[in-house]
């Protein structure tokens, strides 16, 4: 292993922040993970935490200063920053816009200023769909523009992406943009699926759902989303590497969901919904992906459709939670 193979992970102790750590160490790399625990779990780097080639420090990485001095030790050392760190709960983004100020835009400042600081050159980001706007059942590509975000949390995604492509033009020979739909899949810290069963635990008689279901959005399961993160920084060697990941498919609708959740975990409740055709300010109803950019460089999901992404996810979370309750 080379002396600068190490690979930084921010937001290290999230749901896919976790099993990227796991899947670079069993890849034979070094890794350096970083989590403040706002959403972040420790049990997630249970198997990381027994592994010598990872080291940990809990960190609220939008304090900048902070973040700088406390690589001083490892930073000249840093192959690759993986950028997961970001506020996940979007309608709480949108009561609070500090919320994704500090924890999406001051974030990813931050992972600038340690690349300047440590000459490091290589990024990893993780955008997502949500800076497209509103597009309906346009099946949106990478280059389609303007882009017109309609939560905080997807202004806040576009503006980071906007200061890591300044970042690029002076101090990166590498940076990837990965543009994630709804991942889902076992350590969920949060989602539709997370929520649903949240209730469920809360409420067992009744499932409550925010809107009216109609509601229809590409989900990918986590593992499938890892094999395309890793396979896009093997092969896209641009300066800028911008790629939408997702299904062939549609999307799935939220009432399915709401259905496949009660079947797996509380066949007698009943399910109500809203009268809106969305969730929440900010949560767009409809969207779908053009995945042709990634499949030219040869993935392909092993699930091979939202549904059954969204089947095998309600699985692993329900024995995750069937186990915490033993």
């Amino acid at each position: 292993m080379s002396e600068r193979n190490l690979h930084l992970v921010t937001g290290a102790a999230g749901f896919i922040g976790s099993h990227l750590v796991d899947r670079l160490l069993t890849a034979g790399h070094r890794v350096f993970g970083v989590d403040n625990f706002v959403r972040g779990n420790k049990e997630n780097l249970r198997a990381a935490r027994q592994h010598t080639g990872f080291a940990f420090l809990e960190l609220d990485i939008s304090d900048t200063a902070a973040f700088v001095a406390a690589l001083n030790e490892v930073g000249g050392m840093i192959d690759v920053i993986w950028h997961l760190a970001a506020n996940s709960d979007i309608s709480a983004g949108g009561a609070d816009a500090a919320i994704d100020l500090r924890d999406t835009f001051m974030t990813t400042y931050s992972v600038a200023q340690v690349c300047r600081e440590y000459g490091v050159r290589k990024l990893a980001f993780s955008s997502t769909s949500a800076v497209y706007g509103d597009h309906g059942s346009i099946a949106v590509h990478e280059d389609i523009g303007p882009l017109f975000p309609i939560s905080n949390y997807g202004a806040m995604k576009l503006a980071s992406e906007a200061c890591l492509t300044a970042l690029s033009e002076a101090a990166l020979d590498n940076l990837w943009l990965f543009r994630f739909p709804n991942v889902i899949g076992g350590r969920a810290t949060h989602g539709v699926i997370y929520d649903f069963l949240d209730k469920l635990e809360k409420t067992p008689h009744e499932l409550r759902v925010l809107g009216n279901g109609t509601q229809c959005k590409p989900y990918l399961y986590v593992d499938d989303l890892l094999d395309a993160i890793l396979l896009i920084v093997e092969r896209a060697r641009d300066r800028i590497n911008c790629f939408n990941i997702g299904p062939e498919d549609e999307g799935v609708l939220v009432r399915d969901i709401a259905e496949i959740v009660v079947d797996k975990a509380c066949r007698n409740a009943r399910i109500l919904y809203g009268s809106e055709d969305r969730g929440w300010i900010g949560d767009i109803p409809r969207f779908r992906y053009a995945v042709d950019k990634i499949q030219a460089l040869g993935w392909t999901p092993v699930c091979t459709s939202s549904r059954e992404a969204v089947e095998k996810a309600v699985d692993a979370q329900v024995s995750e939670r069937s186990g915490k309750s033993a």
